[in-house]
């Protein structure tokens, strides 16, 4: 009793109360935080939540342009696109690549190739959206892997248009190929303020005028509002704003001549450039061996690759534009006009040619033992007389020569439009200071300046350098920037956009003298060095034959062919144009370690002039070099 008398209830009561009070109000409280919640996002942010909401419902998605065509000058398509199937991987959507590559190639076909391929692209393409497992699906596998859809999160299959060059190799050079966008893509992309108009396209141009004029050829990126699942697997299309397809291009070239000129290179390596002299247009651009471009359209496997890089022949490299030959006697005809221009030569000068040419201790051969006799400058051409411009060259001296012939595009690029062309060596004694680094070797000595009047020595030009300067020889001393696009279709509008001849210089030479170049030239084909080859000819032609060493011979050194390794053997060369009244076309062609200029190379010149000027195609291709050719031809 005295315990219970002890305790204060209403004391108790009211701490009661006082609790129950507090938690109700906690609960009101969290009760009203929850409400203004609700209200914040339901009422305040109920416009942005709809957006988000239909953001996750509607996926906007790049459309990449088709690819605009390119075409020869009569309109055969020389490269084009078409529609295919591909089973693609989202790197970022799937977890594990290897395990899921591996149980998609239960379902579909994966060879070791594209398994390799698609670890090449992993490597190389970062954060890229998507990449292929396997491209160019056939009907049966596209069904096969829909009805398995469910299984392979992360894994789709997606219609691409595939460039495809239909004539193979032919013109592989001029054309060159597209590849998938690297990381340094993207950056010159950016670079250019175009990256937003390159969001869906995977592949760009990588060389030749895919390169060249990719941004011709790209077109204006669409973009589509599609309506996707859970999944993020499109259900439908919404609003489509449709791409603007890029600008067919039309070339110069006639391609049935280019393939004429291939066939008749056969397995030998060289080049061809023919140009028209008086607007720059290239009737032909050959680099031999090739290559198939379309092994590039959707990523070149690892065992092609290899095959391309590591062949001795090198067919990757585009010897029209970047491979450096001396030009050996085709260098004559321009010392001819240097001589005269200069003042150091009439066409009445006479030397008499013993076969050698004496500079200090050293005696250089001419190419014919025993020489040609009492030579003029016109027989010096006709002839090919070395030691005609041995003395030449050291009465010129080098400083002469260098500034004379740069004016014809020596040792400079040509402007092309194809990337990666080649300065060539023009040399001098400047080219000599910058190019080596000891004293001993920098300086210039005269005995150098013998060799460079016949081709040899530092000289180091590119086939496309030599044909610019035989054309623009025909043309008067006109030079022209050659050009392989002869006008660009814009497929928006249907305005089409010419490519006007562009020239570069006019030469200030005298008509006489270049008029008596020419004629020489002429006669070169008439009764010299090219007689043999050009007997017969419907048309008047001038040409110069040329022989280009290789390896260096010890002095006294005959050269014998027979006990020369082919890849040693000296390069052959021709170069020519044709009507000499009004030329239409000239040309240059290095057939490499080919030997006499008029064995090999000048055999193609012909058929080349004969198909251009009479459309009249050679008896047989790709001829073997006659048994019956003397040992030691006169001239070169």
């Amino acid at each position: 009793m005295r315990l219970a008398q002890l305790r204060d209830h209403e004391r108790e009561l009211y701490y009661f109360q006082l609790r129950i009070g507090f938690a109700g109000a906690a609960v009101l409280v969290a009760f009203a935080l929850l409400f203004a919640r609700f209200f914040y996002l339901q009422v305040v942010q109920h416009g942005a939540y709809v957006s988000k909401a239909e953001d996750n419902r509607i996926s906007v998605v790049p459309v990449a342009p088709n690819r605009g065509l390119i075409l020869d000058r009569n309109g055969v398509v020389l490269a084009r696109n078409y529609s295919a199937y591909t089973l693609e991987v989202f790197p970022a959507k799937v977890r594990n690549l290897e395990r899921t590559v591996a149980e998609v190639a239960q379902l579909i076909e994966v060879q070791p190739k594209d398994r390799s391929r698609l670890r090449k692209l992993l490597a190389e393409t970062r954060n890229a959206e998507s990449l292929p497992i396997r491209t160019r699906l056939s009907d049966e596998e596209v069904a096969r892997f829909a009805a398995n859809r469910y299984r392979f999160p992360g894994v789709d299959i997606k219609a691409r248009l595939f460039r495809q060059y239909p004539l193979g190799e032919s013109a592989s050079h001029v054309l060159g190929h597209i590849g998938r966008i690297s990381t340094r893509d993207r950056e010159k992309l950016e670079e250019l303020g175009v990256e937003a108009n390159y969001r869906g396209t995977d592949f760009i141009g990588k060389a030749g005028i895919e390169a060249s004029y990719q941004h011709e050829l790209h077109g204006m990126a669409g973009v589509e509002q599609v309506e996707i699942d859970a999944g993020g697997r499109g259900l439908r299309t919404l609003a489509r704003t449709p791409a603007q397809p890029g600008n067919n291009i039309t070339l110069t070239l006639d391609i049935r001549l280019q393939q004429l000129v291939e066939r008749l290179f056969g397995e030998r390596r060289g080049a061809l450039v023919a140009l028209e002299p008086r607007s720059g247009a290239v009737l032909a651009f050959v680099s031999r061996p090739g290559f198939d471009p379309n092994l590039f359209v959707d990523g070149i496997d690892p065992a092609n690759w290899e095959a391309l890089n590591n062949s001795p022949d090198r067919p990757l490299n585009n010897r029209a534009i970047a491979g450096l030959y001396p030009p050996g006697s085709t260098f004559k005809p321009y010392m001819a006009l240097a001589a005269l221009e200069l003042g150091k030569r009439t066409p009445r000068s006479v030397i008499h040619d013993p076969g050698y040419f004496v500079f200090g201790e050293r005696r250089f051969r001419d190419s014919k033992p025993g020489g040609h006799g009492t030579v003029d400058l016109y027989k010096s051409i006709v002839v090919s007389s070395d030691t005609f411009y041995y003395q030449l060259a050291n009465d010129l001296g080098i400083n002469a020569i260098a500034g004379f012939m740069q004016h014809f595009g020596f040792g400079a690029r040509t402007g092309i439009d194809l990337e990666g062309e080649a300065t060539g060596v023009l040399p001098s004694p400047e080219w000599k200071m910058a190019r080596f680094r000891r004293p001993e070797q920098q300086k210039w000595y005269a005995g150098e300046t013998i060799s460079i009047g016949i081709g040899q020595g530092y000289n180091a030009y590119t086939p496309a350098q030599m044909a610019l300067a035989v054309a623009t020889l025909a043309n008067l001393g006109a030079m022209y920037r050659p050009h392989l696009v002869s006008h660009i279709d814009d497929q928006r509008s249907g305005a089409r956009r010419a490519i006007e001849p562009v020239l570069v210089r006019q030469l200030p030479l005298r008509t006489e003298n270049l008029e008596f170049v020419r004629r020489a030239m002429a006669g070169v084909n008439r009764e010299g060095t090219g007689a043999r080859v050009f007997a017969g000819a419907q048309y008047t032609s001038a040409g110069k034959t040329g022989t280009a060493q290789v390896i260096g011979l010890k002095q006294n050194e005959k050269y014998d062919e027979r006990r020369v390794s082919e890849r040693l053997r000296d390069h052959s060369l021709f170069i020519a144009f044709a009507p000499v009244e009004n030329p239409r076309i000239a040309l240059a062609v290095l057939v490499e370690n080919g030997g006499f200029g008029a064995r090999t190379a000048a055999p193609i010149a012909r058929a080349v002039l004969d198909y251009y000027l009479l459309g009249r195609l050679p008896a047989a291709l790709d001829k073997p070099p006659s048994s019956e050719e003397p040992e030691n031809e006169e001239g070169d």
